[in-house]
C-alpha cells in the first residue's frame, strides 16, 4: 500500500507536467528533463527502501546474536568463577598437605634419609626429597645424549643408592624408576636404530637403571619401570639448559602396598 502511494506521488507530477506541456506552458525539453529526474529519483527511493529493509533485518539478526552471545558470556563467566573457587580450594588443600608433610618424619627413617642427603651433596646432579622419598637423576649424569647405556660415572651413585635401599629400615619399600626426555625427536640414525622415538628412549633408560640396581643387589620384585617420553616436563623446552632438566630419570620410593605411582604434571609457565 505504501509503495502504491509513493508511486502515485511520483506519477502525479509527471501527469501534471504532461498536461502543462500539452497546453504550451512548459517547453518539451524541460519536461523531459524533469520526467527523467523524477524517474531516477523514484528508482533511488525504491533502492533506498530495499536497503533500509535489509539493514533492519540484519540489525534484528545481530540483536539476536548479541543476546545469545551475552547468555554464553554469562555461562562462561560463571564457569570461570567456579573454576577459580575450585583452584583456591585445591591450593589451600595442597598448602595444608605440604605443611603437614614437611612437619612429619621421612618414611625412610633417619639413617636412610641422612645417607640420601649426603649422596645429594656428593652428586649435585642428584636430587633427593626427604618428605616424599623421590630421587631425581639428570640425564647427563647417567646417560650420554641419545643413549640408554649407564655412564661409568653414574654407576657408583646407583650402587650407593642400592646399598641404602637394602638397609633394614628401607628394605620394605618398593621402587619405581621413571624415564623422561626433552621434546627433541630422535634423529640420529645410530640412536634411531636402538630407540625409534622418545617413548622408547625414556622406557629404555628406566629399564637400564633397573637392570643396574638389580646388578647391585636390589631384588627385582621390588622394582618397576615407566617411561613418559617428553610429556611430563619440569621446565619449558625453550633452551638447552631447560631441555637438560627434562632429560632425567626419577626414582619413586613406594610404600609396600603401593602398586602404581601417580604423577601430576606441574605448571611451569
Amino acid at each position: 500500500m505504501a509503495a502504491k502511494t509513493m508511486f502515485a506521488r511520483v506519477l502525479f507530477p509527471m501527469l501534471l507536467m504532461t498536461l502543462l506541456a500539452g497546453c504550451g506552458g512548459v517547453p518539451m525539453s524541460q519536461f523531459r528533463a524533469a520526467q527523467y529526474q523524477t524517474l531516477m529519483t523514484h528508482r533511488q527511493l525504491v533502492q533506498t527502501n530495499q536497503m533500509a529493509s535489509q539493514i533492519a533485518a540484519e540489525k534484528q539478526q545481530l540483536e539476536q546474536m548479541a543476546a545469545q552471545l551475552q547468555g554464553e558470556l554469562g555461562i562462561a563467566n560463571q564457569r570461570l568463577a567456579n573454576l577459580g573457587a575450585e583452584r583456591e580450594e585445591l591450593t589451600a588443600r595442597y598448602a595444608n598437605l605440604l605443611t603437614s608433610l614437611q612437619n612429619s618424619e621421612s618414611p625412610l627413617g633417619g639413617s636412610a634419609t641422612r645417607r640420601f642427603e649426603e649422596l645429594a651433596r656428593k652428586y649435585p646432579e642428584f636430587e633427593f626429597d626427604p618428605y616424599t622419598g623421590v630421587s631425581k637423576f639428570t640425564g647427563d649424569l647417567l646417560f650420554a645424549s641419545g643413549s640408554s647405556e649407564i655412564r661409568s660415572e653414574g654407576a657408583p651413585l646407583l650402587q650407593e643408592f642400592a646399598r641404602i635401599m637394602n638397609d633394614p629400615e628401607a628394605r620394605q619399600f618398593n621402587i619405581l624408576v621413571v624415564g623422561h626426555t626433552d621434546d627433541q625427536p630422535v634423529a640420529k640414525a645410530a640412536t634411531k636404530n636402538k630407540h625409534a622415538n622418545n617413548w622408547e628412549l625414556s622406557a629404555h633408560r628406566a629399564t637400564s637403571v633397573v637392570s643396574e640396581l638389580s646388578r647391585f643387589g636390589l631384588a627385582e620384585q621390588r622394582l618397576g619401570v615407566a617411561g613418559y617420553s617428553m610429556y611430563q616436563p619440569v621446565a619449558a623446552n625453550a633452551s638447552e639448559p631447560s631441555r637438560q632438566q627434562n632429560r632425567r630419570v626419577e626414582i619413586y620410593i613406594l610404600a609396600p602396598d603401593a602398586t602404581i605411582a601417580s604423577v601430576e604434571p606441574r605448571p611451569y609457565f
